[in-house]
């Protein structure tokens, strides 16, 4: 074998048409993977208050709603998202489990967020 390695024992799976695309975690047929399912099941699983917050990091000094810990399925944390953004009359997005919305509207969120039941603290000043 020449210096560059040309030997397949070190480089693991090449290619395979079988089962189609692979997970990159787990290296399970896309249709078969768990990493998913598992990771909405432990962010579903969360026990205790839904947080609200404000956020500047790496947002050049521009101010962001955050609402972290929330206990609700993909689906209906999209939902949530959509109502949020309209009531507040903002842009925002859906990042990991994680509602942003453009601006200042801790106030709003928690009080429609205790509108609905949830259990909410205030974080940050």
């Amino acid at each position: 074998m020449s210096k560059r390695g040309h030997g397949l024992g070190d480089l693991g799976r090449v290619f395979s048409t079988q089962g189609g695309e692979l997970c990159p975690h787990c290296e399970r047929p896309k249709a078969g993977c768990v990493c998913a399912r598992e990771a909405e099941a432990q962010r579903v699983a969360k026990d205790g208050p839904v947080r609200v917050g404000r956020e500047t990091k790496g947002r050049k000094g521009a101010g962001v709603t955050v609402v972290t810990d929330l206990a609700l399925a993909d689906a209906d944390l999209r939902a949530l998202a959509k109502e949020l953004k309209r009531r507040c009359g903002s842009g925002g997005t859906l990042r990991d489990g994680v509602i942003e919305l453009q601006g200042e509207h801790r106030d709003q969120v928690v009080a429609l967020l205790e509108e609905r039941g949830f259990d909410v603290k205030r974080v940050g000043g």
